[in-house]
């Protein structure tokens, strides 16, 4: 819990203050006196002012911050009129709000930018065995196939391959994929991919397709003590050679075979020190979701066949630009389709939901957990985008109405702009509350 708050905690901190000191900057390029910089809302918590007149507060209410800005000169002594925000061009306004999105999508580039110049180690893309009927299993696809290329695109990692296999979750469509396999040689097929996500968010669209990353054998992590593993005389280290009569399970079939046999005992052969060892083990039942499932207790771990992605100085700053302009786009394509009811809105997450992944990839790495940052700061960036009153995008909405108009618009269009905007963030807050919450005890 502690590591997810403090990850959680320096994230949101991180990606709200890059997109502030937008705004910021660029309020100060175009002569805007700025008079408070504040991380969070509500009472100020902390406060100190620099040379510039400009307060820098830290407030107590932590999920967002602003950027309040001279807009009356008479409120404020030693003001000028030429250094209020309402002052300036509708170009210089359009570019002091933009700002903020821009710089979020600038950090993402960035740290995408950075993991391909130190490099990162991936799961190779090699499949596992389709499950009979699938796309795949159709098309030829058989275990210990090497995707080296999707739709004429090289590839190098499972990650490479599966976010060019997600450019089909939009419409669907087929996959164009090159393989290299031992057996087969290289060979190219086609494989349907099928668009939208599914309902069940424990599914993967790729798996039904029929493609899924080959697992190697599961090995033994952890053991709690005094549980059913323990008894068993399982050991961290041991690598489990089969189940219950199946031979190389995977982690995923280990677990499944142990689901399926609470109260029963079950044969367990495990790889130890070099020694073939068999051991009886008897699944703990427990219940979960009304079902009752077995539970040996212990943690699992895999050792996946890995490689090394790395790219040069431009090379890698194309890939942080193009990845998070794919990003976004891919983005405000799902936000299109659940719009019309093509996805489901239990795919939107909160608060909650952020602070779990931001603890899950911090625990993983440090690598995984830049990565994570990145994909939330194009979040940040498109969601401020939106043409949405109290957001950037709704800002940006009224200066493009001006350049057309040829005069501001009325402040009875903002006033009620305000009020429509604000139910619509707290209609998008709430259900993204629910589902993080729905998600937490389901």
């Amino acid at each position: 819990m502690l590591t997810t708050l403090l990850a959680f905690a320096v994230a949101l901190g991180l990606l709200i203050t890059f997109h502030e000191l937008g705004h910021y900057w660029v309020a100060r390029l175009c002569s805007v006196r700025v008079l408070r910089f504040s991380l969070g809302f509500g009472r100020v918590l902390w406060r100190r002012t620099d040379k510039h007149g400009t307060e820098w507060a830290l407030s107590a209410i932590p999920l967002g911050g602003y950027v309040k800005m001279l807009d009356d000169p008479a409120e404020v002594p030693g003001s000028l009129p030429e250094q209020a925000f309402q002052s300036k061009t509708v170009w210089q306004r359009i570019a002091i709000v933009a700002a903020g999105p821009a710089a979020n999508l600038l950090l993402a580039a960035l740290l995408y930018a950075g993991l391909s110049w130190v490099g990162t180690q991936e799961p190779a893309p090699v499949l596992a065995q389709p499950a009979a009927g699938t796309q795949a299993a159709q098309a030829g696809v058989v275990a210990g196939d090497r995707i080296t290329a999707v739709d004429g695109q090289a590839v190098q990692s499972w990650m490479d391959a599966r976010w060019r296999l997600m450019r089909h979750m939009g419409g669907g469509g087929t996959a164009q994929l090159e393989l290299d396999s031992p057996g087969q040689g290289r060979r190219e097929v086609s494989v349907a991919i099928a668009g939208g996500l599914p309902e069940d968010e424990q599914e993967d669209f790729l798996e039904e397709a029929g493609l899924a990353l080959q697992l190697p054998r599961a090995r033994v992590s952890d053991v709690v003590s005094g549980s059913a593993g323990a008894l068993a005389g399982l050991q961290s280290g041991d690598i489990v050679v089969s189940v219950a009569q199946q031979a190389d399970p995977s982690i995923r079939d280990f677990v499944d075979i142990v689901k399926e046999h609470p109260g029963q005992t079950i044969a367990l052969k495990v790889l130890r020190d070099g020694a073939h060892l068999t051991l009886q083990a008897t699944p703990q039942a427990q219940t979960e979701e009304g079902a009752t499932v077995g539970r040996l207790g212990v943690m699992l771990a895999a050792d996946f066949p890995s490689v090394t992605v790395s790219r040069g100085i431009f090379d890698g700053l194309w890939h942080g630009v193009t990845r998070t302009w794919e990003t976004a786009w891919f983005s405000l394509k799902m936000m299109g389709r659940m719009l019309v009811g093509d996805i489901s809105v239990k795919h939107i997450s909160g608060p909650v939901t952020i602070a779990d992944y931001a603890g899950q990839t911090a625990r993983i790495g440090l690598a995984a957990y830049i990565g994570f940052l990145a994909l939330i700061s194009v979040s940040i960036g498109v969601l401020n985008l939106l043409p949405i009153p109290m957001l950037d995008g709704g800002h940006l909405l009224y200066y493009l109405m001006e350049i057309v108009r040829g005069k501001p618009v009325p402040e009875h269009w903002m006033q009620a702009g305000q009020k429509i905007g604000l139910g619509l963030l707290a209609a998008l807050m709430s259900l993204a509350f629910f589902n993080d919450f729905v998600r937490l005890f389901s």
